[in-house]
């Protein structure tokens, strides 16, 4: 039996996955929104509290695999918790997921194994493509509360090599006065919007989307330049034949999406692009994949560190 988890910046979301039609459980879904600035305690209880839920569902005595579609910066193979300075469960620093989280779960039997968010939901993104997206390469991005990447040849993450950057991350590359995650996150668009409009935001990007003024459309597009830009160059190097966008803001695509082919197309770049709204299923669909036997023995080794 296999558990899918997706560890968002503001949510958990868990679930039972079939790894052999690679679909979720029909009413094992469960999601919670979480405070990612409380206390490890309450962090690893609420994560336990919805896991929970997915394991009410499941009658087994087996062992459990329970596969963590996990944010960075995180040691992936060991499961130890390594976030600090980026404004997210910073409680966790040091922390042994396995170890510490097992004190809260109804049942005791499990394996654990870990993936980065953005490379789950790029392996799950890849698996559901129809016409042959699970041969090509594929890079898949989530835009929300951070900003996370993904590069896949073949469903394979490719973390290391000339044509990818180290890690196969993109959040911790620098862009202009500090880092890719400091500009394509919620937090920019927030703080961008409040600059130019003097307006306080209470609801994120989607407020900003729903204002339709000059100042959200100024942000958009500000956005637009930027990320085109940021992308451009990890795209044409990796030779990517389609690209995969997910997360909160990309849910807002239609402000900013023409606005990034146009510019690429202008400098001879055309590249599929697709929109998924299901993140959360995808990256647990995508994490739960990690139980299969022969795709694990060939990424296990690769796991990055951060």
């Amino acid at each position: 039996m296999i558990i899918g988890i997706d560890i968002g910046g503001s949510h958990i979301s868990s679930a039972a996955v079939n790894n052999e039609t690679l679909e979720i459980i029909a009413d094992t879904l469960f999601r919670g929104a979480v405070d990612s600035k409380a206390s490890k305690y309450v962090i690893l209880k609420k994560w336990a509290e919805i896991i929970n839920q997915t394991l009410g569902k499941i009658d087994t005595v087996e062992t459990i695999g329970i596969a963590f579609s996990m944010p960075g910066p995180f040691q992936y193979e060991s499961g130890i918790a390594m976030f600090e300075g980026n404004e997210k469960y910073e409680s966790l620093y040091k922390v042994n997921i396995p170890v510490e989280l097992a004190n809260f779960l109804d049942k005791k039997n499990f394996t654990f194994r870990f993936l980065n968010d953005a490379t789950s939901f790029g392996i799950g993104s890849a698996l559901n493509q129809k016409g042959g997206g699970a041969n090509q390469k594929v890079v898949a991005i989530t835009l929300g509360t951070g900003f996370g990447a993904s590069f896949l040849n073949d469903v394979i993450p490719v973390i290391c090599g000339d044509n990818v950057p180290e890690n196969g991350c993109l959040w911790d590359k620098p862009f202009q006065d500090s880092i890719a995650d400091d500009y394509f996150s919620t937090r920019w668009f927030i703080t961008k919007y409040e600059q130019y409009s003097g307006e306080k935001v209470n609801d994120g990007v989607k407020e900003i989307a729903s204002k339709n003024s000059e100042y959200s459309a100024r942000v958009f597009e500000e956005f637009a330049n930027n990320i085109s830009d940021f992308l451009f160059p990890y795209l044409t190097k990796f030779e990517a034949d389609s690209l995969v966008l997910g997360g909160n803001i990309a849910k807002c695509h239609q402000l900013f999406l023409p606005k990034i082919t146009q510019i690429w197309k202008d400098k001879g770049l055309d590249i599929s692009i697709t929109i998924l709204d299901n993140t959360e299923e995808s990256s647990i669909l995508g994490s739960g994949y990690m139980f299969n036997e022969v795709f694990w023995s060939k990424i296990k080794e690769e796991l990055p560190s951060f």
